[in-house]
């Protein structure tokens, strides 16, 4: 069996896993609160070529050869990259964007909570603040949809001018969570994600208190995909597909040569 061609075709399904993986960062380059991914590789399991026979070369010649082969490449994960992104000023009341360290908790479709860096919200038909595909922030904070004048803090402290008052109200304050690795939190899509046993448990604290960043009123965070980055990766990835193809033909070309031997 020539094992190079296989060998070569796990490095051309992981290749382009990463140009899959690219792809979706440069089609979410210009969504607010995106980031990046990277494909994580990992060599796949290794075989004895020599068996005891070598095993009882070695011990009697007193070499240490490694006779032991691999079998390709695998992926290891996909892992998200969360350096901030450039914050973009909008003049919306309603956008919000994170200086720092920490994630907006929302409460996602099934109840259990979610985490996003996202910060476009509206006010939903209750009067709360969420997400745009309607998912509540929390703590919930109730507005109204008759409120005006609505402010936040850096410091994450909502107030608006209720009907019928003169004066601005304390509405509620926005926390923010944090991760011990935030590499390690699942993707659900809709820039949200879950924390997992990699990510650990989330840690709340008040903006600007504690390790964590404030709330910019007014601003969106930017999608932190470099393109000049994307494009050389994309290249790299590239190549060594190419590459994998070039060893698929040799040994093609070289199974070729021994059918044509004769006697």
């Amino acid at each position: 069996m020539n094992d190079s061609m296989y060998i070569a075709a796990t490095g051309m399904q992981m290749q382009q896993a990463s140009v899959d993986t690219i792809a979706n960062n440069l089609a979410n380059v210009g969504t607010p609160g995106f980031k990046r991914s990277r494909v994580s590789f990992q060599d796949l399991v290794y075989r004895d070529m020599g068996g005891a026979r070598a095993a009882s070369s070695q011990a009697t010649q007193g070499a240490a050869h490694s006779l032991w082969q691999g079998s390709g490449v695998g992926m290891a994960g996909i892992v998200k990259a969360f350096a901030g992104g450039e914050l973009k000023q909008t003049g919306q009341a309603l956008d919000f964007a994170v200086r720092g360290d920490g994630f907006f908790e929302v409460t996602a479709a099934d109840g259990t909570p979610a985490f996003t860096r996202g910060g476009s919200l509206v006010v939903d038909k209750e009067g709360y603040l969420a997400t745009s595909d309607g998912y509540q922030l929390r703590p919930a904070i109730q507005v109204g949809n008759d409120a005006s004048e609505l402010s936040v803090s850096a410091a994450g402290v909502v107030t608006a001018k209720l009907a019928g008052q003169s004066s601005p109200s304390e509405l509620g304050r926005i926390e923010l969570a944090r991760f011990a690795d935030t590499s390690g939190l699942q993707a659900m899509g809709g820039n949200m994600y879950r924390p997992s046993a990699a990510s650990g448990d989330a840690i709340y604290g008040a903006a600007g208190e504690g390790g964590m960043g404030t709330v910019a009123q007014g601003w969106l965070e930017g999608s932190n995909v470099n393109l000049v980055d994307e494009m050389v990766s994309l290249m790299v990835a590239q190549r060594a597909y190419e590459s994998s193809v070039k060893v698929i033909q040799a040994s093609d070309e070289m199974l070729a040569m021994s059918n044509n031997l004769r006697k």
